[in-house]
């Protein structure tokens, strides 16, 4: 199936941050359901069952005590990444690259203007219009957060915590959570459609991305669910681990305008700016048309 959102689906605040206008409380997800209807004695009962669940994040959540370079390509593994310009600044002694000091090396000013630039993409893509991707879900949280850069050993060292130590330490708690919950999602700025943790199926509409200024949109998502016979869809927003199926936010009736094709028009029906479009692909696996 593929699942166009429209840039006002409402997006999920950042792991330790506080939910800002059109965001959500981190802590929770959205469910497709597919309804099939019964009728009997001239009244309609409505079946509901979960096609899956995912999650709408920011691209990248600087507030994740996890957003981290991790890899054999980068300077230092497990540094926080907003901290990754101050670092820089501190092993090269440049404070700003267009006034380096006397002893820098072309490499170490580069090194220092590459950095701060990519803080500036950063702050533009966790910004008002930035990216927003739509993610694998999971209602597992990281381990606590230290009070200072000599907390215990199974807290992850507070971002400002640069020296190795602290980056060690935090590299390990991280990659401890991800091998443990794969569902977890975490972004990264280095590769946007291949996140540190977890599945990113696409982004969310957005005709004018920060960096680029080009269109970008639409989510894929495999499901093990027959798709066939669905009478409606419906996207509701959960809690994580409430039990219910939450608040509806989108609801629409299949047709085929296409063999093979369903569509769907999701609509929200209080908010006609909150509207979906969803394409089903049924008969993936049993199709034997050749052209």
């Amino acid at each position: 199936m593929q699942l166009d959102l429209s840039p006002a689906n409402p997006v999920q605040a950042g792991a330790r941050a506080t939910p800002g206008p059109g965001e959500l409380p981190a802590a929770m997800h959205f469910t497709l359901y597919a309804i099939t209807e019964t009728t009997t004695d001239q009244m309609t009962q409505d079946h509901l069952f979960e096609v899956v669940r995912f999650e709408v994040h920011h691209i990248v959540d600087i507030s994740s005590p996890c957003f981290i370079d991790v890899g054999d390509h980068v300077p230092h593994a497990g540094l926080h990444v907003t901290q990754f310009a101050r670092r820089l600044q501190q092993d090269t002694g440049i404070m700003d690259p267009a006034h380096p000091p006397a002893g820098a090396t072309q490499q170490q000013i580069e090194l220092v203007a590459t950095a701060q630039q990519r803080m500036a993409e950063i702050a533009a893509l966790t910004g008002p219009g930035g990216l927003v991707a739509v993610t694998s879900a999971s209602d597992v949280s990281y381990p606590a957060v230290a009070a200072d850069c000599t907390g215990q050993a199974d807290q992850i060292p507070p971002p400002e915590c640069m020296d190795d130590a602290s980056n060690q330490r935090r590299l390990q708690l991280c990659q401890q959570t991800w091998k443990s919950v794969p569902q977890l999602w975490e972004g990264t700025d280095r590769v946007l459609t291949a996140p540190l943790n977890g599945t990113t199926f696409g982004m969310v509409l957005n005709p004018d991305t920060p960096i680029t200024h080009t269109p970008v949109g639409g989510a894929q998502i495999f499901v093990e669910n027959a798709l066939d016979g669905i009478d409606a869809y419906a996207i509701y927003l959960q809690a994580d681990g409430a039990d219910g199926p939450g608040q509806q936010l989108y609801f629409g009736r299949p047709t085929m305008p296409t063999r093979g094709v369903f569509h769907v028009h999701l609509v929200n029906p209080d908010n006609a700016a909150l509207t979906a479009e969803m394409a089903v692909f049924a008969d993936l696996g049993g199709d034997d048309v050749h052209f």
